[in-house]
């Protein structure tokens, strides 16, 4: 599941580390996958909208093709929520990719790692770990 938050700065696209809690988005930071993606229909906005986006991965973990499905709103939520789910395509597998890759490609180290390494909640953090 993913959810809508304000466009961030593209240099954060590299921050990995610790976020001081009750900072905005505060907590230990990952940079788990990092590559291009490329809409595979013609106009973005519109199919977003219309509550359905497909497009590529070209990523170190994630490849191939995807789709991004708006969920009904549920609850008190006032942000939109979405399913991100694989196509069947040569990328497809039933490896879950979370547990089999689930390290940094920044910097190779667990959640675990990267907060003992910047003070941040080294138990939270490892609660985030695969097991």
């Amino acid at each position: 599941m993913a959810v809508a938050v304000e466009d961030h700065p593209l240099e954060y696209g590299g921050f990995e580390g610790t976020i001081p809690e009750g900072q905005y988005g505060g907590g230990t930071v990952m940079v788990w996958d990092r590559g291009t993606w490329t809409p595979e229909v013609e106009d973005v906005d519109a199919a977003l909208e219309s509550g359905e986006l497909k497009f590529s991965l070209k990523g170190n973990k994630l490849k191939g093709s995807w789709v991004l499905v708006r969920l009904k709103p549920r609850g008190k939520s006032t942000r939109p929520s979405w399913l991100l789910i694989k196509h069947r395509d040569r990328y497809a597998s039933e490896t879950d990719v979370v547990t089999a890759k689930p390290r940094s490609v920044i910097s190779k180290r667990s959640m675990e790692g990267i907060a003992r390494a910047n003070g941040g909640d080294v138990e939270k953090a490892a609660a985030a770990d695969p097991s």
